[in-house]
C-alpha cells in the first residue's frame, strides 16, 4: 500500500490539471460542488471505492459506473476527466485528486478549513459564531467548517485550522487542571 504522501505527489498533478480546465472555463465552483459530493460518495460507500480500486474490474465497467454517477446533466468536461482517470489507471486515488483540487479550490478563494470537533451538533449561530473566531484568527476572507461529533470532549469544542489548535473543551480544561495540580 502507498504512503499518503506519494497519493498526494501522485494527485497532486491531476488535481492541478482539473482546476486548470475548471479555470479556464469559468467552473471551478461548479467543479467544487459535484466534487464534494463524489467525495461524499466515495466517503459513505466502501463498494464504491472498492470496485474503483480493483484491478480485475473490466475499464469499461469502471466507465459505465463513472457515466452512470455523471449522469445525463452531469459536467462533460468532470465527465471526461473521470474517464480519463479510468484510462490512465489513476481512478483508484480520485479521493486524493478530490482533495487536493478542494484544496486548490480554497486557496484561491482566500479560504480556510477550520476542523471543529464539538460534543454534540452545532447550530448555525454556533457554527457562524466559530467562523468568525476562525477568521480573526487567520485574517482569511471565508471559513469552511469540517465538523465532527466527539462525545468524548464532554462539552465545548475544539478548533484546527492548519496547525493552531484551540482547544476550549471541558476535557481539554480538565486535563489542563490535572496538569497544574500535579505539577503544583
Amino acid at each position: 500500500m502507498q504512503s499518503k504522501i506519494a497519493l498526494a505527489e501522485i494527485a497532486q498533478p491531476y488535481a492541478e490539471a482539473l482546476m486548470s480546465v475548471a479555470q479556464s472555463n469559468n467552473l471551478t465552483e461548479e467543479f467544487g460542488s459535484d466534487i464534494r459530493i463524489l467525495l461524499s460518495l466515495l466517503g459513505n460507500s466502501q463498494e464504491l471505492r472498492s470496485f474503483f480500486e480493483n484491478p480485475f474490474v473490466k475499464l469499461d465497467s469502471k466507465k459505465a459506473l463513472v457515466n452512470q454517477i455523471m449522469g445525463e446533466g452531469g459536467n462533460t468536461y468532470l465527465r471526461n476527466f473521470l474517464l480519463l482517470l479510468v484510462d490512465r489507471r489513476r481512478i483508484q486515488i480520485l479521493e486524493g485528486i478530490c482533495q487536493q483540487y478542494l484544496s486548490l479550490l480554497r486557496q484561491l478563494n482566500q479560504t480556510v478549513l477550520a476542523q471543529v470537533i464539538s460534543a454534540v451538533p452545532l447550530s448555525d449561530e454556533q457554527q457562524e459564531t466559530v467562523k468568525q473566531k476562525v477568521k480573526a484568527m487567520t485574517n482569511a476572507r471565508e471559513v469552511e467548517l469540517d465538523t465532527r461529533i466527539d462525545r468524548e470532549i464532554i462539552g465545548g469544542v475544539i478548533i484546527k485550522v492548519g496547525s493552531q489548535v484551540v482547544d476550549a473543551s471541558i476535557r481539554g480544561q480538565l486535563r489542563r487542571l490535572s496538569l497544574r495540580l500535579s505539577g503544583s
